[in-house]
């Protein structure tokens, strides 16, 4: 497929109204991007997972520079992430490199982790103040763990996020988010959602890159992406002061309950 043959009006659409999903609730670009072309465009799930991780890339950059304008971010943070996010997706590149990405059993793999992602990310949308509660008030039964403890386990979440962002796209937002709030109670969640996107742009660019190796990419996907998101980011940033965003966080959850049911259930 050429790159102009793979450029489809349709995907620019689906761009915006992604982007302005993002742009509204800061959640639902790779919850819903990759099965979107998976399941509405039938792209096979590893090109799906490649071309939405540089699409990711991209977008989120613009989010990286506001972010650090504002000193939003905990560079700590984000070097613990790192540490284990990093060398976990290149040892998930290497695995995807070494198999057939076309067999019914790799599509599978993928379309399930995705599916049961996706089903994690719906809960944490309508439920996340009561997860936090609950996690918060179990850890607060114990002894406050030492710093060097917090920052062992901040590896280890980028460890999981590295592998499951390089699997399926998805994780790095709202689940990443979660488990930084649990870490990190005291700290502003303006901060947390900074570094957790400062975080996702290397991480989504060095597993983009390394689909692009293994020839998982499509451009002509991608540009007509970017051309329909761009702006629906930009746009739904600006209307989502005068909109209900707990409503919308709920119809987004539903509609990713859908998504994961017909994931799970292909």
């Amino acid at each position: 497929m050429t790159f102009l043959a793979s450029f489809n009006p349709l995907y620019s659409l689906s761009g915006l109204f992604v982007g302005a999903l993002v742009g509204i609730t800061g959640v639902g670009g790779g919850s819903l991007m990759t099965p979107l072309l998976v399941l509405l465009f039938g792209i096979h799930p590893a090109t799906a997972v490649g071309t939405d991780l540089l699409y990711a890339a991209v977008t989120k950059t613009a989010g990286t520079a506001v972010h650090g304008m504002h000193g939003r971010v905990n560079w700590r943070i984000v070097g613990c992430l790192a540490a284990g996010s990093v060398p976990a997706a290149m040892l998930m590149l290497w695995l995807l490199a070494g198999i057939d990405r076309k067999s019914v059993e790799a599509a599978h793999t993928i379309t399930t982790a995705l599916g049961w992602l996706v089903v994690m990310t719906a809960v944490m949308l309508v439920f996340r103040k009561q997860v936090l509660a609950l996690a918060l008030r179990a850890i607060g039964r114990r002894s406050k763990p030492r710093p060097v403890t917090i920052a062992l386990w901040t590896t280890m979440l980028g460890l999981a996020l590295g592998v499951l962002v390089t699997l399926t796209s998805v994780g790095a937002g709202a689940l990443g988010v979660t488990v930084l709030l649990v870490l990190y109670p005291r700290l502003d969640v303006r901060e947390i959602v900074g570094s957790d996107i400062v975080h996702a742009v290397p991480l989504t660019l060095i597993g983009g890159m390394g689909y692009w190796m293994i020839g998982e990419i499509d451009w002509g996907i991608l540009l007509a992406l970017l051309v329909g998101s761009i702006p629906g980011i930009i746009a739904g940033s600006l209307i989502a002061p005068r909109l209900h965003e707990r409503t919308i966080r709920i119809v987004l959850a539903l509609t990713l309950a859908v998504v994961a049911w017909k994931l799970l259930s292909a």
